[in-house]
C-alpha cells in the first residue's frame, strides 16, 4: 500500500532537510562517527544487551553459556527420532561427501569436493538455492583493488568490526582467499556491476576504510547463487540433489567419527539414512527463530538445524551470545515487514532519519551500532516515526542518492528495491523508505578451524552455520565471502578426508539416545523436539505435522 496521508505529511521534514544535507554530502561535510567510547555506549541500546532475553544452557559442551532463549529451548530438546527405530544396517543412500543445505556454502562445498574427485549428495531441505544466500543483496568484500586495498585492510576492518573477538586465523583466511573467490565466480559467469572499461565497481559498506564492496545491483546473492546452483546442475553425475530432504540427526560410527546423518523426506514424511565417508554441515542461520520476537529478513527454511545436530553429537558452539540485527529492515508496508534494505543503499549516501527529518548517525556505522541508535530514536527518544499498525521506524533517504549521483542511478543500481516498493504505489526515487532493525544473521555458530573441520572426525561446517569469523558482529559484504571462502575449503577438506583418511566403523546413534536422558531431566524440555525443521506459523489447533517442534513424524 503507498503512504498514508499521515505518512506524507511526516515525509514533508525530510524533504525539508535534504538540499541541505546533500549540499554538504559535496562538500565531504559527513555527519560525525562515533568515537569508540561512544560505540560501547550506545550498544547497551541493542537486544543482545537485554539480560531476560538470554539464559544458560544445562547441558552438552558449552554448558552454563548464555545465549538468547529460543535457542536454548531447541539445545534442550530431545531429538525428533527415536534411535531405536532406525535401521541402520542397510542405509538408502552412499556417497563419498553428504552436503547438508543447498545454499551458497553448501552448493560452493559440494562443486568442490566434486572437484577433487568425490561423489556429492546434496540433501537440502527446500529446493537447491532456497537459502539466506539468494536473499543477499548488497555485495561481496574482497580486496580486488591493487595500490588501493588489500587483505591487510580487510583483515582490520573485519576484526574491528567484530570487536577484535573473531578467530584471527579464519579471519586471515576468509580475507586472503577473498581476491581468488571473486575470479572463481566470473571463471562461472557471475556478472558483476563494471564500468564501462570492464574494471569492478566498488563502494563502501558499514565500518570498512576502502571501497571493497562488489555487487550485482542489488541482487548480488541471487546473481551468485545462479551462477553455482547452475555449475552444480552441469555435473548430475558426480553431485545428486535430493530436495525438500532435512538432515534431522548425525549418525557416528563406534571410532567417534560422522558416517552421514539421518534424512527426513518433507513431502513422504519418511526417514531415510545416508552413509557418508565425510560431511559438510552447511544448513545455514537461524532467523526464523524470531529472537526477541524481531521480524526478520531469512528465508522460509532458516531455522538453525545444523547448530542443534552438532550440538548433540559434542560439537562446540561459538559466538552465539550475539545475534546481528541490520539496521535497515522494511518497517511499511506492512506486507514487506523484515525485508532487507541493503547497506548499499548507505553506502551510496542516502541518510538514515528520524520523525523530525534530521540525520541522527552517520550512516556508515558497523551494524550494530548503526542499529542500536536507530533502537534508542523509536523507543528512547521518542524520535521514531510511527507506522499505521502501531510500530515506530526511521527514513532511509534514497531520493538523496540520485541528487548525489545523477537522476536514474537508484533504478540502475538497485532495481529490485525500486521495483518492488512500485508495486505497493511507493516510488523510493521520490520518496524514502521506512526502516527499523530486523533479525538478519548469526554471528556465531559452530566451532570449526581454518579448513572447515569441527572437533569431530569427518564433519565439516561452512557458511552461517559457522562460528568464530565475525566475532560479535559482521560487516556487511562478509556473509556472501564467508560461504563461498569456507565453503569451497570445507568440501577440499571433505573430499581430502573421504579419499585418504576415512575408516569405515559402526554406525551409531547412540550420542542421541544418551543426549535424550540427559533432556529428559530439564524441566518441559522433553515436551520440544529439535531440529524445529520449518517455523510454525500455522493455528496449533489446525495442523501441525512437521511444521512445529512437537511433531516427528513418520518412521519408514
Amino acid at each position: 500500500m503507498p503512504y498514508t496521508a499521515e505518512l506524507k505529511k511526516l515525509i514533508k521534514n525530510v524533504e525539508k532537510t535534504r538540499a541541505r544535507r546533500v549540499e554538504k554530502k559535496r562538500k565531504g561535510e559527513e555527519f560525525p562517527a562515533m568515537s569508540l567510547d561512544e560505540r560501547t555506549d550506545i550498544l547497551k541500546y541493542h537486544p543482545d544487551f537485554k539480560e531476560e532475553g538470554r539464559r544458560e544452557i544445562c547441558i552438552g559442551p558449552n554448558k552454563g553459556y548464555k545465549i538468547a532463549n529460543e535457542m536454548v529451548d531447541l539445545i534442550h530438546a530431545r531429538s525428533r527420532v527415536n534411535p531405536e527405530s532406525i535401521d541402520l544396517s542397510s542405509p538408502d543412500y552412499e556417497t563419498d561427501v553428504l552436503v547438508i543445505g543447498g545454499g551458497g556454502a553448501g552448493t560452493a562445498a559440494a562443486l568442490l569436493a566434486r572437484e577433487n574427485g568425490c561423489r556429492v549428495l546434496v540433501a537440502t531441505k527446500l529446493r537447491i538455492g532456497d537459502a539466506n544466500t539468494m536473499m543477499a543483496e548488497g555485495g561481496i568484500q574482497a580486496a580486488t583493488k591493487n595500490g588501493k586495498d588489500s587483505p591487510y585492510y580487510h583483515y582490520l576492518d573485519c576484526m574491528g568490526g567484530g570487536h577484535f573477538k573473531n578467530d584471527p586465523d579464519l579471519v586471515e583466511t576468509l580475507v586472503t582467499e577473498a581476491p581468488d573467490v571473486l575470479a572463481w565466480l566470473e571463471k562461472l559467469g557471475a556478472m558483476f556491476s563494471k564500468f564501462p572499461d570492464g574494471r569492478l565497481k566498488a563502494l563502501h559498506g558499514g565500518g570498512t576504510c576502502r571501497k571493497r564492496m562488489h555487487s550485482a545491483g542489488d541482487i548480488t546473492g541471487a546473481e551468485i547463487m545462479r551462477t553455482i546452483r547452475d555449475e552444480a546442475k552441469n555435473h548430475p553425475a558426480d553431485i545428486k540433489i535430493l530436495e525438500f530432504t532435512a538432515a534431522v540427526e548425525l549418525i557416528l560410527n563406534d571410532k567417534g567419527a560422522c558416517e552421514g546423518a539421518v534424512l527426513y523426506n518433507l513431502e513422504t514424511e519418511e526417514y531415510f539414512v545416508c552413509k557418508a565417508r565425510a560431511t559438510v554441515i552447511a544448513t545455514g542461520g537461524s532467523g526464523r527463530l524470531h529472537i526477541q520476537n524481531f521480524m526478520t529478513t531469512n528465508h522460509y527454511g532458516a531455522t538453525g538445524d545444523g547448530l542443534f545436530m552438532a550440538y548433540r553429537a559434542g560439537v562446540p558452539l561459538k559466538f552465539l551470545h550475539t545475534v546481528q540485527y541490520h539496521p535497515t529492515g522494511a518497517v511499511f508496508p506492512e506486507q514487506a515487514e523484515g525485508l532487507l534494505i541493503t547497506e548499499k543503499f548507505r553506502g551510496a549516501g542516502a541518510n538514515v532519519l528520524n520523525v523530525d527529518g534530521e540525520q541522527f548517525v552517520y550512516e556508515r556505522e558497523p551494524r550494530d551500532v548503526e542499529a542500536s541508535a536507530i533502537i534508542r530514536e523509536c523507543t528512547v527518544r521518542g524520535k521514531g516515526v510511527p507506522t499505521p499498525t502501531g510500530k515506530f521506524g526511521c527514513w532511509l533517504d534514497s531520493p538523496m542518492i540520485d541528487m548525489l549521483k545523477g537522476e536514474g542511478y537508484v533504478r540502475k543500481e538497485f532495481p529490485g528495491k525500486w521495483i518492488l516498493f512500485k508495486r505497493y504505489g511507493i516510488d523510493i526515487t521520490k520518496e524514502p523508505m521506512m526502516i527499523h532493525p530486523t533479525l538478519h544473521y548469526q554471528n556465531g555458530g559452530l566451532a570449526i578451524d581454518s579448513s572447515g573441520k569441527t572437533d569431530i572426525d569427518g564433519l565439516y561446517a561452512a557458511g552461517e552455520v559457522a562460528g568464530g569469523i565475525h566475532g560479535e558482529n559482521r560487516l556487511m559484504g562478509n556473509s556472501l565471502l564467508d560461504v563461498l571462502v569456507f565453503g569451497r575449503l570445507a568440501g577440499s577438506a571433505a573430499a581430502a578426508y573421504a579419499k585418504k583418511k576415512y575408516k569405515p566403523g559402526k554406525l551409531s546413534l547412540q550420542h542421541v539416545a544418551a543426549y535424550n536422558k540427559e533432556v529428559a531431566s530439564i524441566e518441559d524440555a522433553a515436551t520440544r523436539v529439535s531440529p524445529m525443521v520449518l517455523p510454525d506459523y500455522s493455528n496449533p489447533d489446525v495442523r501441525k505435522r512437521q511444521l512445529t517442534t512437537d511433531y516427528v513424524g513418520t518412521i519408514r
